[in-house]
C-alpha cells in the first residue's frame, strides 16, 4: 500500500495530475507490479478523498502514456514492459532478454523422439519418417512467461541432444558441445494468430488473445539445417524487430 496517499489542494497542480504522479511513483517503486490490477476507481477515490471522475481522468492519462491498460469489464492493469526482440541471424533468447535488463529463465516442458512429418522433413532436409528430436520449452523474463517454443532437431547432427539439454538447459550450449555452436538463422515467417488454450495456460493469458507466431530455420556454419522452430510470443509484451 502506498504511504503517500495524501494529495495537496490549492498548490496549483490539478488533483488528477497529482494522483497520476502518485500512481506512477507507486509503479516505479514496485507497489504495483507489471501485469497486476490496480484498485478500483471507487477504492482509489476513497484513498485520495476525491470523486471517481478525478480518478478516472488520472487513469486515462496514464493509459494514454502506455503505463496502464484499462479493459472494460476487467479493470485497470499495470502495463507490461515491452521486450524488444530482434529476429536476426544470431537470435539467442538469454542474450536478448538480458539486453532488455530482464532476467531470462525457463523450463523444458517435454522432449522426445518422433518420426518427421512431411513439413518437418522438408525444412530439415530429411526424408519423411526419419527420426528427429522434438522439444517444447517455456521461456520467461523476470519470472513471467513470454514465449512457448516447439522445435525439431536434426538428430544426426546432435545425437545426444536430450541428455545434454537435461544437463545444460540451453539449446545453444548443447549445439556448441556437438560442434555446431556457430549456427545461424536463415529464414523466419511471422504472423499474428489467436492463442490456443494450451499456450494460453502456459503463458498465463486469455485463450484467443493475439500472439505472435514465428517459424524459423537454423543451420550450421556449413549451411546444413539443424533446427526447425515454431515459437509463440505474447503480443502484449514482446515487440519483434526484423533484421539481418
Amino acid at each position: 500500500m502506498s504511504v503517500a496517499a495524501k494529495i495537496e489542494r490549492g498548490r496549483g497542480v490539478s488533483l488528477w495530475r497529482q494522483i497520476a504522479e502518485k500512481l506512477q511513483s507507486d509503479i516505479a517503486a514496485g507497489i504495483y507490479l507489471p501485469g497486476t490490477q490496480l484498485p478500483t476507481e471507487q477504492e482509489l477515490a476513497a484513498k485520495y478523498s476525491v470523486n471517481r471522475h478525478t480518478v478516472r481522468r488520472a487513469i486515462g492519462s496514464l493509459a494514454e502514456e502506455g503505463a496502464l491498460t484499462a479493459t472494460r469489464g476487467r479493470g485497470t492493469f499495470v502495463s507490461e514492459r515491452t521486450i524488444l526482440y530482434p529476429i536476426s541471424e544470431r537470435t539467442r533468447f538469454s542474450e536478448i532478454v538480458s539486453a532488455n535488463k530482464r532476467q531470462p529463465g525457463g523450463r523444458l516442458i517435454s522432449s522426445g523422439e518422433e518420426a518427421a512429418s512431411a513439413e518437418v522433413a522438408e525444412h530439415l532436409g530429411l526424408e519423411e519418417g526419419e527420426m528427429v528430436i522434438r522439444g517444447e520449452t517455456l521461456r520467461v523474463a523476470d519470472g513471467r512467461p513470454i514465449t512457448v517454443g516447439t522445435y525439431w532437431i536434426n538428430k544426426s547432427l546432435v545425437p545426444n541432444f536430450i541428455a545434454d539439454y537435461a544437463e545444460l538447459g540451453s539449446v545453444s550450449k548443447v549445439f556448441e558441445r556437438a560442434g555446431c555452436g556457430d549456427y545461424r538463422r536463415t529464414k523466419s515467417w511471422v504472423s499474428a494468430v489467436p492463442c490456443d488454450a494450451h499456450d494460453a495456460g502456459l503463458m498465463q493469458i486469455t485463450a484467443g488473445a493475439p500472439i505472435l507466431e514465428v517459424y524459423s530455420i537454423n543451420v550450421t556454419e556449413s549451411g546444413e539445417p539443424i533446427q526447425y522452430t515454431r515459437a509463440r510470443f505474447r503480443g502484449d509484451v514482446v515487440q519483434l524487430e526484423l533484421g539481418n
